[in-house]
């Protein structure tokens, strides 16, 4: 029996086709090989796509979150608060510029950050007086907005900086608003396997503000001011590779039809497997689309489901077995309790999800799953 690609890139590429490779060879004869014209060009897309003033391309999804907190002076004795079940960059960038992340718990349903645990994590450290709370870092996990119309009064009453880690959920919708135009600032990752990827790293940071972007263009290069070889700031090098850029234009392209295509896959399983009481299925909150960066499911036995959908070909994932606050490398940093992190960690698996995802092959998928799970 044939296996099933989990996230089928190929199929992709074979669509995009020559346009694909004209692209990628324009930018290589045009010799600006970093930071070349296609950059800027797919900045302004970007930014129009996702209905934003300023998308800054940048060399990957965690320097996107970094540079806006590094613009933002956040630094030693902040907090920035971030849900404990996340991927590791989230919580990363903030210890990278020297604050401290704040774990939050998220919600059984969304496996987005909840309100009532961000604003318990918010009293804990205004009582425990050591760190200022700065920046609250939603995240839209597996391609769901966070909710942000719950989020936003805690965060509004607290005074406090929100940026979007929105790296699976670029492209979804709230209320009718592209992600990246959520929040102060919003940044996302262009990893092959994200809904919008490119061949290798690469990432945007998105902002409405005129300052903001300025300093997030200093940073990306070096602090450069006027020209590189003035400096007006500590910086880093992050810039985005030219052939990446070319790439990512032309995905772009074809970007919104992909997210109807993925949401056809998603209806097909939720439909099917919605029907069986052992199955728990996404839950999305109204007002929003999802990208579907994954389709993740609970099971009663997750390892068993993985064992018999790998002997019959069927790849799986599990993502976050481990929340961040029992992370070796972050459990010395302040957490609120995070009980639905850790019993989701237990429980969650991934299943094939990408636009050309065929019905014949997900009709295979899901068979395999009820006859694993059972349908009753």
């Amino acid at each position: 029996m044939s296996s099933i690609a989990f996230i089928d890139l190929q199929a992709q590429r074979r669509r995009l086709g020559a346009s694909l490779s004209r692209a990628i060879e324009a930018a290589v004869e045009g010799g600006q090989w970093i930071m070349g014209p296609q950059v800027h060009e797919l900045e302004e897309k970007l930014a129009e796509f996702a209905g934003v003033k300023h998308a800054l391309a940048c060399a990957n999804g965690t320097d996107a979150l970094m540079l806006v907190l590094r613009a933002w002076n956040v630094g030693p004795g902040d907090a920035v608060f971030v849900p404990a079940f996340t991927f590791a960059a989230s919580a990363e960038v903030v210890a990278l510029v020297g604050a401290e992340p704040v774990f939050v718990d998220v919600l059984a349903d969304t496996y987005n950050m909840d309100p009532a645990s961000l604003d318990a994590a918010i009293a804990m450290v205004k009582r425990d007086g050591r760190l200022t709370p700065r920046v609250v870092m939603p995240v839209d996990l597996f391609g769901q907005p966070a909710d942000y119309e719950a989020l936003q009064p805690v965060i509004s009453r607290e005074k406090l900086l929100m940026l979007c880690d929105t790296a699976q959920g670029f492209g979804a919708l709230w209320h009718g608003r592209r992600t990246g135009s959520l929040g102060d600032a919003a940044a996302t990752s262009f990893f092959p396997a994200k809904p919008l990827g490119c061949y290798g790293d690469g990432g945007a940071s998105f902002t409405n503000d005129d300052d903001l972007i300025e300093l997030l263009r200093s940073i990306r290069n070096h602090g450069q001011g006027v020209d590189k070889y003035e400096n007006v700031r500590i910086g880093v090098n992050s810039r985005l590779d030219t052939i990446q850029a070319a790439i990512l234009i032309e995905k772009l392209k074809v970007f919104p039809e992909e997210i109807e295509l993925r949401e056809k896959v998603a209806q097909r399983y939720s439909k099917a497997l919605g029907q069986s009481n052992s199955i728990r299925v996404p839950h999305l909150i109204a007002g929003a689309r999802s990208t579907w960066a994954q389709y993740t499911i609970q099971v009663p036995d997750r390892d068993a489901l993985a064992a018999d959908l790998k002997d019959k070909g069927i790849p799986t994932a599990i993502y976050y077995p481990i929340p961040m606050n029992a992370q070796k490398g972050y459990s010395h940093y302040p957490s609120v309790p995070v009980p639905v992190s850790t019993e989701i960690g237990k429980k969650v698996i991934s299943l094939p999800m990408h636009p050309y995802l065929d019905e014949a092959t997900q009709n295979r998928i899901i068979e395999a799953v009820l006859e694993s799970v059972g349908s009753a």
